[in-house]
């Protein structure tokens, strides 16, 4: 069987379990061969299926997520290494990489917040060439995959990954302050239905916030006030349903937000700040 007729073959076995069963398909056989997606199409499809196609194809049906199976995925024009350690970072992420970037386009110091791949860090550092930043996770497997992203995307010298964690007492001690603060912490209700794909394989700790999704968000935003420079921004990822009552929470703890919708139109980043003239209250 040419790589050409297996695709077609898998794409028919995935149409059950993926709505991109084609490209889900064809970036398994790229994988399979070790070339690019676009070089598979242009050069090997008449070539003979690859050994462990097919083996491939078994795990995407058992609804193992693409992105782990081979190993990485792109995000704002980056590469990253992924794996069931931290999420895969998805394209409605990418509007808070434009939200901070539009906000803050001259920050020098940015904070990324459950920094996963690292890949929000990564994205603004990578379109702020003057700026440095930290990350922070809980997860030490997570930081050991943020780092070799650093690393392989040439701003390991900007980007340090710290071990902390914001439920614990003096998690932000030395810190400092920062122009830009990022965050997509968990926010899905434990009760959630989800894909299998997600609630089978990736981190349940980087998903589930309590019965509301609301648990991160109670915690973390009325800390930010203490990580803030005086005119600094911080942008928040939240879940379609969420936008009243986190900014609600953001308000209580002495910040105006701003709401950007994702490409589907949903609610998906509030943009907080400190009121001009209250920013006093936060130094």
């Amino acid at each position: 069987m040419t790589a050409g007729e297996a695709i077609r073959a898998a794409a028919e076995r995935l149409a059950a379990i993926s709505d991109t069963a084609r490209l889900d398909a064809e970036v398994l056989m790229a994988h399979a061969f070790g070339v690019s997606r676009s070089d598979l199409l242009l050069r090997h499809m008449r070539d003979p299926e690859p050994a462990g196609f097919a083996a491939l194809v078994e795990r995407r049906a058992a609804s193992e997520p693409v992105a782990y199976i081979v190993g990485h995925q792109d995000f704002f024009g980056l590469t990253l290494a992924v794996s069931p350690a931290v999420l895969i970072p998805r394209g409605d992420s990418e509007v808070l990489v434009e939200a901070a970037l539009a906000a803050r386009p001259d920050a020098r110091r940015v904070l990324d917040c459950g920094t996963g791949s690292g890949a929000l860090l990564l994205a603004v550092l990578a379109n702020i060439p003057g700026a440095k930043g930290i990350g922070i996770d809980r997860s030490p497997e997570a930081l050991t995959i943020a780092t070799a992203n650093a690393e392989a995307t040439g701003m390991g010298d900007r980007a340090e990954m710290r071990l902390a964690d914001w439920d614990q007492p003096d998690w932000s001690a030395g810190l400092g302050r920062f122009d830009l603060i990022l965050a997509n912490p968990p926010y899905v209700e434990e009760a959630a239905q989800l894909d299998p794909s997600v609630r089978a394989f990736e981190p349940a700790g980087a998903l589930f916030a309590g019965a509301e999704g609301l648990d991160a968000y109670r915690v973390l935003i009325p800390q930010l006030c203490y990580l803030l420079a005086s005119d600094g921004v911080a942008l928040i990822e939240i879940g379609h349903t969420q936008a009243e009552p986190v900014a609600a929470i953001a308000a209580a703890a002495g910040f105006e937000s701003k709401l950007h919708h994702d490409l589907g139109g949903r609610p998906r980043v509030l943009q907080l700040q400190i009121p001009l003239g209250k920013q006093g209250a936060s130094a």
